[in-house]
């Protein structure tokens, strides 16, 4: 293995590109001299190519029920995600100097009541999928067919129980119109053996792609690589530092 520098105190691992250029700035204002860890870096190229490239909403569209809706169920990671909405006017850019502050509406976990463009508070890990594929049967129930459902976890949670029966329940009603997005940073305590994270979905009926989690075109290709007939999962792989 080859050796790499050590990784300054509170910034993204050296061997990592760093945030997206329009998001360095507003991660580093949010951060503010605090420390942030691999799972708020880890995230943060994804949700640039999904806001940047992928979801059909805008700061005028937050309610228009024909919009994409993107569930950030990894809500530890919100820092990345609150410098995306800024970076693309969901939220007022000074909003991010007083995150997590007292007063604040940015929490240290998204809240939808709070927050414009937010989906869903988060909380317990495990959660967010679940939520998702609520979120598309109901909008599969209203003949809404064009909108999509965009979920992020991290690997860790794949730990949990309620994850895998929304997978076996997505996968056997043929929820096309979902798309889970997996953060793969080695975080998971149990692990997956053979094919990695994506084989705990395609077990169970869905399309699935594993890519680099640095790599914008290949995350873009992924996240518009579902086949409509099933849901579709992206891994999305970050080994920074190894």
């Amino acid at each position: 293995m080859t050796a790499t520098a050590p990784t300054p105190a509170g910034g993204p691992p050296a061997s990592a590109a760093g945030p997206p250029g329009p998001v360095a700035p507003l991660l580093e204002r949010i951060r503010a001299g605090r420390e942030f860890g691999a799972n708020v870096y880890s995230t943060v190229d994804v949700l640039w190519v999904l806001y940047d490239r992928v979801l059909r909403i805008t700061p005028e569209t937050v309610d228009d029920p024909d919009r994409d809706r993107f569930l950030l169920s990894k809500g530890h990671a919100v820092a990345g995600y609150y410098a995306v909405l800024a970076a693309k006017g969901f939220v007022p850019v000074d909003w991010l100097d007083d995150q997590g502050g007292p007063d604040s509406r940015l929490g240290d976990h998204p809240d939808r009541l709070l927050v414009p463009g937010v989906e869903i508070g988060s909380g317990s890990l495990g959660h967010g999928l679940g939520l998702g594929v609520g979120t598309a049967l109901g909008l599969r129930a209203q003949g809404l067919l064009t909108p999509r459902v965009y979920v992020l976890l991290g690997d860790a949670e794949l730990d949990e129980g309620s994850n895998h029966e929304a997978i076996a329940y997505a996968g056997a009603v043929g929820l096309a119109n979902l798309t889970a997005v997996v953060i793969d940073n080695a975080s998971a305590t149990h692990g997956w053996p053979g094919d990695g994270a994506a084989a705990r979905f395609t077990v169970n009926r869905w399309t699935a792609a594993t890519v680099d989690g640095r790599d914008h075109d290949a995350l873009h290709a992924a996240l518009t690589g579902q086949d409509g007939n099933r849901p579709h999962v992206v891994v999305a792989v970050v080994r920074d530092g190894e």
